[in-house]
């Protein structure tokens, strides 16, 4: 039995196909984030398993931990790791809870996506398929095709693994009897619907004729025009963000390896860093376009839903991650903080990547061997934040800064882009509007740094 006889199991049933590797691609992303965000996460603690290939579709750490798995990867990637190595970082050695056997995929099996999840409350088996130009996204819950496919499963490991089919039998019996929902489908497809709705602009066709003055038509259409590009920036930072974190994550499983030569392990560092910095980047400018299209967004958040926040120790734990970021392109980080300052109000989860984002945007520009010195002192009812830089070629630096912001144009409502170098960032408004949102105030005046001030608890 091959992965690919499984896919014609699942689909028995299912109309063709008719989108293209795009689309189907767009909503094999959304039904993962739907499965784990809203039907997964939720139910807390867990117990289950699941099955994928070629590589894992799972992505949030939780389920990882919490669910046993079994993964098809390619051969190559077998060849790479020793036969204990985890395919996922982290990941708990097979046998314990969290933990996944490793298979390779064989010929006939295909490429395409797969993936079933077995929980006691919850059971779906998701998958692409079809030809090109008539590609589908495959999505299950029913016992029959679910039962059908676990039993191909079983078969295939039995003739060519049979410890990974008794411990799949065991994990299966270890779950005890399961309880399909026969609504998950009804809720499932929706929400998966909005998810889609958000991650891509979708085209309609307005009528010739209808209501309102000529200019709040207009005011309509240009609204109608931000909201796509908006949709069309989200789905682009997470296309990007998602094979960055499947290289990220299939590098730091090689970095477990105890005997890679050196060279090969700054390298493979390396890599990671630039995945994790452009990972952190794109996330950002998501976070910005999500924001504008939020209503009252140009407004801070409510005070209580805000917290009490330790700047000084923010900094201090991020340092160590922003200097080797900048070491990337000969710069360095020097930190100053006042000692004794107070908590200030802000959002701790979404300001450290804030933060980064400042940063990078600072540095861009500044020429090798330069310093960045990030300070934080009091400035009355607030702590003010403030970010300068220093070196041989700091006059240099400031006229370039000068230039490049006589240069840059404005991308849609979020984005800047330098044409002489390519640089793209988020625009300064939309970076005031973030930290705006943070309960800060950011300052941007050519030549004389950035300055961000929070106010105190």
């Amino acid at each position: 039995m091959s992965l690919s006889d499984l896919r014609r199991c699942l689909a028995e049933g299912v109309p063709a196909g008719v989108g293209n590797e795009d689309s189907v691609r767009r909503q094999w992303w959304a039904a993962l984030a739907t499965l784990q965000e809203d039907f997964l996460l939720p139910r807390q603690p867990l117990q289950g398993l699941w099955l994928a290939a070629p590589l894992p579709a799972l992505y949030e750490p939780e389920l990882l931990q919490q669910l046993q798995g079994w993964v098809w990867a390619p051969r190559e990637l077998q060849d790479l790791l020793p036969g204990s190595a985890a395919l996922l970082p982290g990941s708990a050695p097979t046998g314990t809870g969290g933990s996944f056997h490793r298979m390779t995929l064989e010929e006939g099996d295909g490429t395409d996506p797969l993936l079933l999840v077995i929980t006691p409350q919850l059971q779906v088996a998701l998958c692409l398929d079809g030809p090109a130009e008539a590609r589908r996204l495959i999505v299950r819950f029913d016992p029959e095709a679910l039962s059908g496919a676990l039993g191909l499963i079983d078969g295939r490991l039995l003739a060519g693994n049979p410890d990974a089919s008794g411990a799949l039998r065991t994990a299966l019996q270890r779950l005890g009897p399961l309880r399909s929902d026969d609504q998950l489908g009804m809720r499932f497809w929706p929400r998966m619907g909005e998810r889609l709705a958000a991650m891509a602009p979708s085209l309609t066709l307005q009528p010739l004729v209808h209501g309102g003055t000529t200019r709040e038509r207009l005011q309509g259409d240009a609204s109608r025009a931000v909201s796509s590009e908006l949709a069309l920036l989200e789905a682009l930072t997470h296309e990007v963000r998602t094979p960055l974190a499947t290289i990220r994550t299939l590098i730091r499983s090689l970095l477990r390896r105890s005997d890679l030569p050196e060279v090969v392990r700054q390298r493979l560092e390396q890599i990671d860093g630039e995945c994790s910095e452009q990972i952190d980047r794109f996330g950002l400018i998501f976070l910005a376009a999500e924001l504008q299209r939020e209503p009252g967004s140009e407004q801070p958040l409510e005070r209580h839903a805000l917290a009490r926040t330790d700047l000084s120790a923010v900094l201090q734990q991020q340092h160590e991650l922003w200097q080797r970021q900048l070491a990337r392109r000969d710069l360095a980080l020097e930190l100053v903080i006042d000692e004794g300052l107070p908590q200030v109000l802000s959002d701790p989860a979404r300001l450290e990547t804030m933060l980064g984002g400042l940063i990078d945007r600072f540095s861009r520009t500044l020429p090798s061997g330069s310093t960045v010195t990030l300070s934080l002192s009091p400035a009355g009812s607030r702590l003010k934040l403030q970010l300068s830089s220093a070196g041989q070629r700091n006059e240099d630096s400031t006229a370039a800064r000068e230039h490049e912001g006589e240069q840059r144009e404005l991308v849609g409502p979020v984005l800047s882009w330098n044409p002489a170098t390519g640089s793209l960032q988020l625009s300064r408004q939309a970076t005031q509007r973030l930290f705006h949102r943070l309960g800060g105030r950011l300052t941007e005046r050519s030549g004389s740094g950035l300055t961000v001030f929070f106010p105190l608890c």
